[in-house]
Parts: C-alpha cells; structure tokens; sequence
C-alpha cells in the first residue's frame, strides 16, 4: 500500500508521512524522482527507515521509527515545522484513518466508545497541504467496512480526501464518490463492492494494483 500511493508523489514535491503504513512510504525509491519528506517532530528531509543496528538514536520520523537523511536535509524547532504546515508549502500528506468517507471526509483520531482521544497535528495536515491520500485496511478487524457513504466516528476533515489505497484497491474521490482504479490481484470488483459500504464507480480502465 505505501509503495502504490508513494508513486503517486511527483518530482520535488514535499510530503508528510502520518503514522503507521504512511511512514513506510519513504521506503520507496525512484531514482528519478527527489522527494522531500518532511515530519511534525522537526524533520525535513529525511529518507528510509534504517534496518535494526544502523539507526542514529536521534533521528525519528513522526512514527518515533529510525530514518536517514538526505543531503541537505533540516531539523527544526516544532513550531517552524507547522509552520511549514499551516502556510501550505507541503504537496502532499498520507494519514491512516479509521474511515474515509464517499465526499471525502475522514475520520482517523476517535472510535467509538473510546474516552479522550487525540486529534494530534491531523487537522492542521488535511487543510494545510495541498493534497490529502489515504492508506489503510479495507474493513476493520470485525469486517466493518471503512469506505463509507459518511463518517461514523468524529471527522476529523470534511471533503479533503483525494486518493486512498487500501489492501484491497486504489480509489480516486469524485463528484461522484469512490471510483476504483486499480484493484488488489486475486479479488473481483464484486467482491470488494461487497466489502465497501459506499456505492462503487468501476473505472472503465480498471487495472491490477502494480508496485
């Protein structure tokens, strides 16, 4: 999943990773693509996740996860970092979320009957960068499908959400809802409707997921 919504990032463009599958993004290599990657702790500039015994111990991405830098990269004071954010320099952002609605909401920082809960730098992503993706399982752990017609839980961001990638496809947000793009080798589009609570668009262009 987060190689597929990685190509999706374009040359010089700078992009927030969120925790959990977001991050493994900057694992992802094109030779002919640079692409910033910059995190709410203070990174801008940093690359890969470092394999077990080659981490620098003061160098972590928003997850808390080792990464390297690349040439030229940036630590700064947090309030430099969303400033960053909040004046809308940043490309694009991947979050993880509980739910992505058929409008583009979503919601990713409460479920239900859980006390508290926090928001964390999520608002400040979805309307400070330029393009919000998605990157998350299909349904939840009892089957519950999180592509919906609209948001259970609290959203977190109304009609932001562009492109989302799950383990089951790659789904484009239109006037019209989700249309599916490609779709995850081994299943039938049937099979994923019946798994998605929103209604479908079937892109005529339809293709397997390639990473």
């Amino acid at each position: 999943m987060a190689d597929r919504i990685a190509k999706e990032f374009q040359d010089g463009w700078i992009v927030n990773l969120g925790i959990g599958i977001p991050t493994l993004c900057s694992n992802y290599k094109d030779p002919k693509k640079t692409i910033i990657y910059q995190s709410e702790n203070g990174l801008i500039g940093y690359g890969g996740i470092y394999p077990k015994g080659q981490e620098d111990l003061y160098i972590v991405n928003a997850g808390g996860q080792y990464v390297s830098l690349i040439p030229g990269a940036a630590i700064v004071h947090h309030a430099d970092s969303f400033g960053l954010i909040r004046s809308g320099r940043l490309d694009a952002t991947v979050m993880g979320s509980y739910e992505v609605a058929e409008n583009g909401d979503f919601a990713n920082w409460k479920t239900m009957g859980r006390k508290g809960g926090g928001i964390g730098g999520a608002m400040d992503l979805a309307v400070g960068a330029k393009r919000v993706f998605m990157a998350l399982q299909h349904t939840t752990k009892e089957g519950e499908p999180r592509l919906r017609k609209r948001c259970t839980l609290p959203v977190t961001a109304v009609g932001v959400v562009k492109l989302v990638v799950t383990d089951l496809g790659f789904f484009e947000v239109t006037d019209r809802g989700f249309l599916m793009r490609e779709i995850a080798p081994g299943y039938e589009p049937e099979e994923v409707q019946e798994m998605t609570e929103a209604k479908l668009t079937i892109s005529p262009k339809l293709k397997m997921i390639e990473v």
